[in-house]
């Protein structure tokens, strides 16, 4: 046989072989995860609830999913294992602590771009207004309409 023939088959062998390994690294991984699980450990569910672990079990986990109420689960069930800081934040609602030392960032811009004079702070608001060099801009708009509407009945507009 020609090997160029074969080379179709062996890159797609090749292809399987690497996808089959990264998902055997991934179970692997959440089998480690689980089994590292302690009591009092926060945990989120493949379901998506937050729990606290009671006990560990060989195939099963006794969670406490309320004050008081508990449920057992298969340790399959667990999709994740979450530290305490971000059980506490997602379950309770506790904020992080802010750290004082670092620099303390505002929340917009205007304590960063202080201004010393009233006349200062004029010059830095920005004109909205368009100016034209024109005579006509010195006349009412009404005034302007009116010389717009001369000589047309309602509904006619100039035809070019």
């Amino acid at each position: 046989m020609n090997p160029v023939t074969l080379l179709p088959f062996i890159v797609l062998i090749g292809a399987m072989f690497l996808m089959t390994r990264s998902a055997k690294k991934k179970q692997a991984a959440a089998a480690n995860m689980r089994n590292e699980m302690q009591p009092g450990t926060g945990v989120r569910t493949i379901g998506g609830m937050y729990a606290t672990v009671k006990e560990l079990h060989d195939d099963t986990v006794l969670l406490e999913v309320a004050p008081g109420v508990h449920a057992v689960y298969a340790k399959n069930a667990i999709g994740a294992v979450l530290d305490d800081a971000e059980y506490n934040r997602i379950v309770h609602g506790d904020e992080p602590e802010l750290d004082v030392d670092g620099a303390i960032v505002p929340d917009d811009a205007s304590s960063l771009t202080e201004l010393d004079d009233a006349d200062e702070a004029d010059e830095a608001k920005t004109d909205l207004v368009k100016k034209t060099g024109s005579d006509e801009d010195d006349e009412p708009a009404e005034a302007k309409d009116d010389k717009k509407s001369e000589g047309r009945a309602d509904g006619e507009t100039d035809a070019k």
